[in-house]
C-alpha cells in the first residue's frame, strides 16, 4: 500500500493533553481501517515553537517517536532532556510523558503508539 502525502488525513488539535498552542498530526495510515497489527497511532506530529503536549501516561500501551526535525524537551516520567535529529524516544507501560518544541523551527516527531497484545 502506498500513501501520497496530499492522502493522508491531516488534523490539528489545540491544546492537546492540556498543552500549549497546536499540534498538526498527519495520519500515514488509517488506523482502524488499513492497519493490520494493533496500531493506534502511525503519524507525523507537528509543534510550532513554544507548542507542546501536556504531561499524559500510556496504560498497556508504548508510544515511540524518532525525532525528524527540531528541537523538543521530553519529560519521560520525570526524566526531562533536550532531544534533536534522529534521537528516539520510548514510553508506556504506566509511564508518563510530555514534549514541548523548543524553536526556532517546528519540531516533527514520527509518532507510533502499539497496545500490548494479551
Amino acid at each position: 500500500m502506498i500513501h501520497k502525502a496530499s492522502e493522508c488525513k491531516v488534523e490539528v488539535r489545540e491544546a492537546m493533553r492540556g498543552g500549549e498552542k497546536s499540534v498538526r498530526i498527519t495520519h500515514f495510515f488509517d488506523e482502524n481501517n488499513e492497519l493490520l497489527s494493533p496500531t493506534r497511532l502511525c503519524a507525523k506530529l507537528e509543534l510550532a515553537p513554544g507548542a507542546s503536549i501536556g504531561f499524559h501516561q500510556h496504560d498497556n500501551e508504548e508510544e515511540m517517536f524518532v525525532v525528524l526535525s527540531g528541537r523538543g524537551l521530553i519529560d519521560d516520567n520525570g526524566n526531562q532532556q533536550e532531544v534533536t535529529v534522529g534521537d528516539t524516544i520510548l514510553t508506556g507501560n504506566g509511564a508518563g510523558h510530555s514534549v514541548k518544541s523548543l524553536g526556532p523551527e517546528d519540531l516533527q516527531l514520527l509518532a507510533v503508539i502499539v497496545p500490548f497484545v494479551k
